[in-house]
């Protein structure tokens, strides 16, 4: 069965932890701050990595949708919304259409919005006789410190979906980061895979899977991925093993040695806020609720958004200014939450360790001095040198609080007046 560890990777909901958690999990800031590669980039590293993949081409306009479809030289294409965003099929993202109709399936894609993200570009391929589906992917499973493969007979699912329902149907197998993933454990990975799935396979079909499966595991090492998967793997009618479709996420703490992706990333389809906290150094992660955050350490920054919903409020953001009381950390976090017309009440917590207070005082004191900040806020601060912290607070006119359930109390209480 599937650790909690990496059943949150590639996606948790907020409010829809499979392991019924109220908050985001701890290792999510990890996972949406990473480096998200469209399907067709995740397939050009694929196939650089050997793992076949369909022939396509990409499109910004019908017109030049039209004359791709036409190059491909095939009867019937498939039309991809390249967009970052999961159950593109569901939400009438992939068409497939003949020939002749491409030009009118990129025109109901191109220049509209699909699960809220906006379609700049979609990706013609040529239309996949199928015979099975199969899932594949690589991620790091992090209570065993070691890269983790993971694959099922149940292709083109949501795997957390089936991890829940049916933890049964994925087999797993994990690389020794001393000498990576070998190749009995790919074939054994084959052989279990087909067991669970009462798949009819031969050898020459189990061997050619054991081969993707270390070519993925290549190519998830050769770029630095937190995730790299294949959804679904497609078994053709003539018996060939296909991507048909690509997910590629890179190591945000690994981009300065993949420069070359990091410059590939589609901007557009980035929260503008967490674009604006990551060239902050800040830790930003928009969620719905009204009661802006701003905390030091993530460990801490969980615990405020736990406690917030205990008392019957909703955390507007996971924002995490680190170890450090730099003013200009301060002064982003500030605007970034005083900008979201959706946060009534700002909650500023902060538990001094190697961190003094008083440097965290100092800091606040400066950022609202640059920045207007209309809405209520409370704050919460001790250790290290509270005292002089909160003499700083009340010579400018405000308390901080001592216990982070007075403080949150009275942050929720502040954002339902509003």
């Amino acid at each position: 069965m599937l650790s909690d560890s990496f059943l949150c990777l590639p996606c948790v909901w907020w409010n829809g932890c499979p392991r019924g958690r109220t908050v985001v999990c701890a290792r999510l800031s990890d996972s949406l701050c990473d480096v998200k590669l469209q399907e067709f980039q995740a397939k050009k590293l694929f196939e650089s990595g050997g793992i076949p993949v369909p022939r396509g081409m990409t499109a910004g306009t019908a017109v030049e949708a039209a004359s791709a479809a036409l190059q491909l030289g095939t009867d019937r294409v498939v039309v991809k919304a390249q967009v970052l965003v999961g159950g593109r099929g569901k939400a009438g993202g992939i068409k497939v259409v003949l020939v002749p109709k491409a030009r009118e399936a990129a025109e109901s894609l191109l220049g509209k919005p699909l699960k809220g993200f906006m379609v700049n570009t979609v990706l013609i391929e040529p239309a996949l006789s199928i015979a099975q589906e199969i899932y594949l992917s690589v991620t790091l499973d992090r209570a065993r410190h070691r890269a983790v493969v993971m694959a099922s007979g149940a292709g083109g699912v949501d795997i957390e979906e089936l991890a829940v329902k049916s933890p049964e149907k994925i087999v797993t197998a994990h690389a020794d980061p001393a000498v990576g993933l070998r190749g009995f454990q790919a074939r054994q990975l084959a052989y279990d895979m087909v067991a669970t799935a009462g798949l009819d396979w031969a050898e020459d079909r189990i061997s050619a899977f054991a081969g993707i499966v270390l070519k993925l595991y290549d190519v998830y090492l050769r770029y630095d991925c937190s995730l790299a998967e294949i959804n679904p793997l497609v078994v053709t009618a003539d018996g060939k093993l296909i991507a048909a479709d690509g997910k590629v996420d890179v190591d945000d703490n690994a981009t300065f040695r993949q420069p070359q992706l990091v410059a590939q990333a589609d901007r557009r389809h980035e929260d503008p806020d967490e674009i604006k906290a990551k060239e902050a150094g800040l830790s930003y992660i928009r969620l719905d609720g009204s009661i802006g955050c701003v905390v030091n350490g993530a460990g801490l920054a969980m615990a405020t958004l736990d406690l917030v919903k205990h008392y019957g409020g909703n955390p507007a953001n996971f924002l995490d200014i680190g170890g450090s009381s730099n003013p200009a950390k301060v002064t982003a976090a500030m605007q970034i939450l005083s900008g979201n017309a959706s946060v009534k009440a700002i909650l500023f917590n902060i538990f001094g360790g190697i961190t003094r207070c008083d440097d965290v005082a100092r800091g606040l004191l400066e950022a609202l001095s640059r920045t207007e900040v209309k809405i209520p806020l409370v704050i919460r601060l001790t250790g290290t040198n509270e005292a002089a912290a909160r003499e700083l607070l009340s010579a400018a006119g405000m308390k901080a609080h001592t216990q982070m359930d007075d403080a949150v109390k009275e942050a929720v209480a502040a954002a339902e007046r509003r």
